[in-house]
């Protein structure tokens, strides 16, 4: 089966709502562990539909990867760099699970309510623990660094294929249409006049 050249279009649309949220998301987190005043508790209540929403786009974003076969990387590519494009690609949805997981059973154990709406409350996935919700909150924490250091990674890659390399990878999951071939003139080769043509001697002559 031929690899497609770009990504599918469902799939280019989870990407780039995931980036705008994950994103906002990180940068909210930040916020929230900076301050303590009023706007902390504004910050919480958006950090945490925030999360859940991230974690059920990323098993739609999952099931459409695992149902439409992702564009090849290119052939030239040394195997060392498509593993790594591979590997970031399977970290990065790991983390996008494991971050908003993780700040559920946080806030489980530590006996907050998960308020998606002043109405609609997520069930606890964890028992009150207060040795449990250190540890998650550490866990928490140290896993946003690595997300964060990931997604800057990611970003690097994308510009390496944008911008150096000019290859198929970043058209693949923006406009979905190859990247243009650059055709190098050739300079036009010297050409030598051609020899003057010989005449035989006349027998007449004379």
């Amino acid at each position: 089966m031929t690899a497609p050249r770009a990504f599918h279009p469902l799939a280019r649309l989870l990407h780039w709502t995931m980036a705008v949220l994950v994103l906002t998301m990180l940068f909210i987190g930040v916020g929230m562990v900076s301050t303590v005043s009023s706007k902390h508790q504004w910050l919480l209540a958006i950090h945490k539909p925030l999360g859940i929403t991230i974690l059920l786009l990323v098993v739609l974003r999952i099931m459409v990867r695992l149902r439409f076969q992702p564009p090849a990387l290119p052939a030239d590519m040394p195997a060392l760099m498509k593993f790594a494009a591979h590997a970031s690609h399977w970290l990065l949805y790991a983390l996008m699970l494991a971050m908003p997981l993780i700040g559920w059973a946080m806030l489980s154990a530590g006996g907050y309510p998960v308020m998606l709406s002043s109405s609609w409350r997520l069930p606890a996935i964890l028992p009150a623990s207060p040795v449990l919700f250190a540890w998650l909150r550490e866990a928490h924490q140290y896993l946003a660094y690595l997300f964060f250091l990931t997604i800057l990674g990611h970003m690097g890659a994308a510009l390496y294929h944008a911008l150096i390399r000019r290859d198929d990878v970043y058209p693949s999951m923006t406009t979905g249409f190859p990247a243009p071939v650059e055709i190098a003139e050739k300079p036009l080769e010297h050409i030598e006049p051609p020899a003057p043509e010989v005449l035989p001697p006349s027998d007449n002559a004379g």
